[in-house]
């Protein structure tokens, strides 16, 4: 994938923008069930995007409700500026860098011991399982990141968003997502032939 593929309009996700929009509109009325419709669109997207970063079940429940609150309160502050699905995000990456800081010690050490069991239970693309093995070591690999690096990744790959949006949510400048994700991938390059046994590999510096 390409770093400005997800910037590319696509009618499907121009439709989508609408009906979110649609939704906050009236949400910023106080329109209870828009804000049930768009709490249920959301609930699982971010459960799994939050909890490729710590594996705290509580954690990731807290951060979930704590994004879909602010986005209640929000409704009417937002004007359109960026895309809902963008706003939506950046409230939870905020959120949960405010949740690790604030209890760092206990669910960095959490997360340095894998996934919680529990999340096997989260619905799988198809035809996942015969790459349980590839990805298990990505996600391995992944967690070796220093977080800003990490998340910097799964905005791109797993929630598909631009260097734009990417810097919007992470609230940074456009080469600073572009040189986090160099870093990144010079460190995966480096990392995952190790995880995986190869140890002829020589690794490469981040500078080369």
């Amino acid at each position: 994938m390409r770093e400005g593929s997800a910037s590319r309009s696509n009618p499907d996700n121009d439709s989508s923008d609408e009906r979110e929009l649609a939704l906050i509109n009236a949400i910023a009325r106080g329109d209870r069930k828009a804000f049930e419709k768009l709490y249920t669109s959301y609930h699982g997207l971010l459960t799994r995007f939050l909890v490729r970063t710590t594996s705290r079940r509580d954690l990731v429940e807290d951060v979930v409700n704590e994004t879909m609150w602010a986005v209640w309160r929000g409704a009417t502050r937002f004007r359109g500026d960026s895309k809902p699905r963008s706003w939506i995000i950046a409230i939870a990456y905020r959120s949960l860098m405010k949740a690790l800081r604030d209890r760092s010690a206990q669910y960095r050490n959490a997360s340095a011991t894998g996934i919680d069991p529990d999340f096997d239970e989260l619905p799988e693309p198809i035809c996942e399982t015969a790459n349980t093995e590839m990805r298990d070591w990505v996600k391995h690999g992944l967690a070796l990141l220093p977080d800003e690096q990490r998340m910097t990744l799964e905005l791109a790959y797993f929630l598909g968003q631009s260097c734009d949006e990417i810097a919007a949510i992470m609230d940074c400048p456009v080469g600073t997502v572009k040189a986090r994700m160099f870093h990144a991938r010079v460190r995966l390059r480096n990392t995952l032939p190790v995880l995986g046994g190869d140890d002829s590999i020589e690794p490469r510096s981040e500078f080369a």
